[in-house]
C-alpha cells in the first residue's frame, strides 16, 4: 500500500476530518462518487445511466452497524430497493455489505437478514451481490453466501472476490466448481502483508489469473476495474478463448471514468455502474479517496474555500 493511501485511510478516521467532510462533502465533491442521499434522487441518476445503455448495481451505503435495529433498517432498505427498481422500470440490481446487516453482531442474525434480501431478489426476478469486506470477515461472508447460493441459485445471488488477498485463488477455484457469479476487484481495505500482496504488480497479476480461471470454468465474471491495461487484456483474452459475450461484464464505479464506460458500451460490451447512495456515505468516500489520493486535494481545497 502506498504511503499516500495509508495517510488518507488514517486521516479519514480522524473525528474532526469526519465531521467536516460529513457536513460539507456532498456539496463539495462527494456527490461525484455518491449518486444521492435518498432513493428518489438516486433513481433519477440511474435512469440517466440507463439512457446511455449502462447497467447499474445500487448500493445503500452503511457498514459496521452496532445494533439489531440498525441492521433491520438496512435490510428493509435493501428489500425496498428491489420494489423501487421494478416500479421505476430501471435496469439495476443490488449490492450489500454484510456488516450493514449485522454480521458483527451475530452471523445467524445476519443470515436471516440476507435471506430476506435474496428472497426479494428472486421474487422480483433480480439479483443481489454480496460485497466482500476486510479479511477477518471473509470466512463468515463465504459461509452465508454458500448457504444462500444453494437456496436461491447463481441467477439471483453473487459474491465479490479481492485479488490482493493470497487466499483468493483458492476461493475462486472453490466457487468456480459451483459456477458462482463473481465480481473480481483488486481490494480497497487496509490489509497486513501477511494476508495481502503489498505490491501493485502482484495484485494486478493475481487479478488476471482470477479472471482467466473463472471465465475458463464457464462462470459469469464481472471484471470490476478502471485499469485500461486490464480492460485491454480482457478484450484479448475473451476473443482468443472464445468467451461468449453473455458470460462477462465490465464494472466501474459511479463518477469514475465515465467516458471509458461509454466507449466500452459503444464497442458492444456490457458495462455496469456500481452506484452507491444513502446518508452513510463517508466510509465509502474515504476508500475512493484512498485509491486516488489526488481526489483528496480537490475536497480539501473546496473545504478551505468554504
Amino acid at each position: 500500500m502506498s504511503m499516500a493511501r495509508k495517510a488518507v485511510l488514517t486521516l479519514s478516521s480522524n473525528p474532526i476530518v469526519t465531521r467536516l467532510v460529513s457536513k460539507y462533502g456532498m456539496k463539495l465533491g462527494a456527490s461525484r462518487f455518491v449518486a444521492g442521499e435518498n432513493m428518489e434522487d438516486t433513481l433519477h441518476k440511474v435512469k440517466d445511466l440507463n439512457k446511455d445503455e449502462l447497467l447499474v448495481t445500487l448500493d445503500l451505503l452503511g457498514e459496521s452497524i452496532y445494533t439489531r435495529e440498525e441492521a433491520v433498517v438496512a435490510t428493509d432498505g435493501a428489500v425496498r430497493s428491489f420494489d423501487a427498481i421494478r416500479q421505476k422500470g430501471v435496469t439495476s440490481n443490488v449490492s450489500v455489505k454484510l456488516t450493514q446487516l449485522g454480521l458483527d453482531i451475530d452471523p445467524a442474525f445476519c443470515l436471516e437478514n440476507m435471506d430476506r434480501i435474496a428472497a426479494k431478489a428472486k421474487e422480483t426476478e433480480n439479483f443481489v451481490r454480496i460485497d466482500m469486506e476486510d479479511s477477518p470477515r471473509i470466512d463468515a461472508t463465504m459461509d452465508i453466501f454458500l448457504t444462500l447460493l444453494e437456496k436461491y441459485g447463481r441467477e439471483h445471488i453473487g459474491l465479490v472476490i479481492q485479488s490482493y488477498l493470497y487466499r483468493s485463488q483458492e476461493d475462486v477455484d472453490k466457487l468456480g466448481a459451483l459456477k458462482a457469479n463473481l465480481r473480481i476487484v483488486k481490494g480497497a481495505y487496509k490489509e497486513p502483508r501477511e494476508v495481502a500482496y503489498p505490491d501493485k504488480k502482484d495484485v494486478d497479476d493475481a487479478y488476471l489469473r482470477l479472471v482467466a480461471s473463472h471465465l475458463k470454468n464457464g462462470c459469469y465474471t464481472a471484471i470490476a476495474t478502471h485499469d485500461t491495461a486490464i480492460i485491454d487484456w480482457t478484450k484479448r483474452f475473451v476473443r482468443e478463448n472464445h468467451i461468449p459475450a453473455d458470460l462477462f461484464e465490465f464494472q466501474m464505479l459511479y463518477g469514475i471514468a465515465a467516458s471509458l464506460q461509454l466507449e466500452l458500451v459503444r464497442e458492444g460490451y456490457k458495462v455496469r455502474v456500481y452506484t452507491p447512495y444513502g446518508k452513510d456515505w463517508y466510509p465509502y468516500f474515504s476508500r475512493r479517496i484512498a485509491e486516488r489520493p489526488a481526489n483528496a486535494l480537490f475536497i480539501l481545497k473546496s473545504l478551505f474555500r468554504k
